[in-house]
């Protein structure tokens, strides 16, 4: 059974000229134990998907379940079950971080006691902070307060909305090792991002654009789906350079990367063609290389096919 399934899912707000279609007939299934990211930029339709599973939002149409429980009749159950980090922090600043904890075990009929062995390795990291008011905290501390309120109840199901947002490198890269941790204990987590570097390590990802599936595949099957050769190059005035290199015929695509330009080629043969019409240019400081494809350059291309 899928820990996550969904069928068919349309959303959209607004009414007659001013309706704007949020998610547009969305399916895909998560399985138990998987870590599942749903990627794509802000305005792609993640929040919407996440506030419909979790029994927050109406769906136009379509149907979803989660953990075996229909979002619709089984909310109840569903609310029981699942933790839910939303995007925002959403937990109470006047209170210390303790009393956040509390609280929330009490809403779940639980206790910090009961499934402290769960948070453990995560609130150990902001314990000595316990009786410091919430909205006092880093943005790393909210983060690590959050994610442990939201696992409080022992979930079998984690529902993270781009969690990671506003948060330093630093503490992104403990969060996601955190998640690593609790996907070893049998949750399921659903977590969304608009970091392409991100999607490298879910174990499958649905890439979201204008509330469209444009693939649903692992980070290497997105990766290896991508044909076309592709060439980063980089000069002394990288704008001039990006110009030069779109007009040419035998260039599917082209666009900045970093400190390089990234150029995706039309044909195997034209890579060749592409180094000798740049070396006849005379740049300065010119480079080029052949490199590999990541999520980022296939989101771009599948964006740019819709």
């Amino acid at each position: 059974m899928s820990a996550i399934s969904v069928k068919n899912i349309i959303k959209t707000y607004g009414k007659k000229k001013q309706k704007v279609t949020a998610l547009n007939d969305i399916s895909f299934d998560v399985n138990e134990g998987e870590i599942f990211g749903i990627i794509g930029p802000d305005g792609a339709g993640k929040t919407s998907l996440f506030r419909i599973l979790t029994t927050l939002l109406l769906a136009d149409s379509g149907s979803a379940t989660v953990d075996g429980l229909d979002v619709i009749k089984d909310l109840k159950e569903i609310r029981k079950k699942v933790g839910y980090m939303p995007g925002r922090f959403s937990l109470y600043q006047d209170l210390t971080v303790e009393e956040n904890l509390q609280f929330f075990a009490t809403i779940f009929n639980t206790s910090i006691n009961e499934n402290y062995e769960l948070i453990k390795d995560i609130y150990v990291q902001i314990e000595p902070f316990k009786n410091r008011r919430a909205g006092k905290l880093s943005g790393g501390m909210k983060q690590k307060l959050a994610l442990s309120c939201a696992l409080i109840h022992r979930p079998s199901v984690l529902f993270l909305d781009e969690p990671t947002t506003g948060v330093d490198a630093v503490s992104r890269k403990e969060f996601w090792e955190m998640l690593k941790g609790l996907k070893a204990q049998g949750i399921t987590i659903l977590v969304s991002t608009p970091y392409m570097d991100e999607a490298r390590l879910c174990d499958k990802v649905l890439l979201l654009q204008k509330g469209k599936v444009l693939s649903i595949n692992t980070p290497d099957g997105v990766i290896k789906d991508f044909e076309n050769p592709l060439m980063a190059v980089k000069a002394k005035g990288m704008l001039p350079l990006l110009e030069k290199i779109k007009a040419m015929d035998i260039v599917k695509d082209a666009y900045p990367f970093g400190e390089y330009h990234h150029v995706v080629m039309k044909k195997e043969e034209n890579v060749e063609q592409l180094k000798s019409n740049l070396t006849k240019a005379d740049l300065k400081e010119f480079e080029i290389k052949r490199v590999e494809a990541d999520i980022e350059d296939c989101f771009i291309q599948l964006m740019k096919e819709e």
